[in-house]
């Protein structure tokens, strides 16, 4: 009779499967190394009681140490500088593994992870400044140039990182529909945004302000996109019919291997190789706004012609 109960009682244990977001959109990097891994933190955080924010507020100061180690031209403190971002970035696929298996998804929680990412590489880029401008002779004389260096890197970074993002969530939108995407409207942000009031919801409406522009970002670099999806909603309502899901699906999973590129594993490769290989932290930025912008720009073209296609298909039906 005790072994009934106890049957009874004990909770199904979630999947690695149930961990990720899909298949079509998962590096084969992170699945051999770090979704494990997360999954792993994941399971602890949940019979802890740890929530998903918390592992993403911990994977900030890790991110952030890392930085710090960065500053230093020692081979062993770059080494543990190392260790804290590979940890940060366990951290940080643990709290979305956790989210996904234990339903805790939130607003808050999706761009605090964003949030997490930018004050790693905010360090870092400042660790990267402050370090070339002692050790290289040209950054010494010219202190200026490695800051500009970091500003515009930045720029391009956040954008990369966003339309990234953006791309991924729109392919498992189609993928999952609306409940297993993360994809959101600007003119249905604004409109949450004015029902809100700064006397009563004060920090709620300012972190949904700052989220809106973001959305709106994304938007305005992807014309076709949203003509794709007003065509869409004219003609299907919210109800797409599973054949265009699918038919989407096929022209969008070759571009996720872009929007991965653009994610944490390139940059961190680049970064480390940089730091410790060639010992000149700004390849990076070069990197960056070489390497990444071109993959960049070729991404968005592709994503955009096929949603022209799609719109022009539509319209002569």
């Amino acid at each position: 009779m005790s072994v009934n109960n106890n049957a009874a009682g004990e909770q199904k244990k979630p999947s690695f499967k149930d961990s990720l977001k899909s298949m079509d959109t998962e590096e084969t990097f992170d699945l051999i190394f770090y979704r494990p891994i997360g999954y792993a933190w994941a399971l602890l955080a949940k019979r802890l009681g740890i929530t998903p924010n918390a592992i993403t507020i911990a994977s900030i100061f890790l991110g952030v140490g890392a930085g710090v180690a960065f500053y230093y031209n020692n081979i062993w403190i770059n080494l543990l500088g190392v260790l804290l971002l590979v940890w940060a970035d366990s951290f940080d696929s643990a709290d979305g593994q956790l989210a996904r298996m234990t339903k805790q998804y939130s607003r808050i929680g999706r761009i605090l992870d964003g949030v997490s990412g930018d004050l790693w590489f905010a360090a870092i880029y400042v660790a990267i400044c402050l370090r070339e401008n002692v050790t290289s002779e040209f950054f010494s004389a010219h202190h200026w140039v490695i800051w500009v260096m970091a500003v515009v890197t930045g720029l391009f970074h956040a954008t990369q990182a966003a339309m990234a993002d953006y791309y991924r969530q729109f392919h498992l939108y189609f993928l999952k529909g609306k409940e297993g995407s993360e994809l959101d409207s600007a003119s249905e942000l604004w409109k949450k945004f004015h029902s809100l009031s700064w006397k009563h919801d004060f920090w709620q409406k300012l972190t949904l302000a700052f989220y809106t522009n973001y959305t709106v970002g994304q938007e305005k670099r992807t014309p076709w996109m949203q003509r794709l999806r007003a065509v869409l909603k004219e003609k299907y309502g919210n109800e797409v019919p599973q054949s265009f899901r699918d038919a989407f699906r096929a022209k969008s999973k070759p571009l996720m291997k872009y929007t991965n590129i653009l994610s944490f594993n390139t940059r961190s490769f680049a970064l480390f190789a940089a730091i410790l290989i060639f010992r000149m932290p700004w390849l990076y930025f070069a990197f960056e706004l070489t390497v990444l912008n071109g993959v960049l720009i070729y991404m968005m073209c592709r994503h955009e012609r096929i949603c022209r296609n799609f719109v022009t298909e539509l319209s002569k039906k």
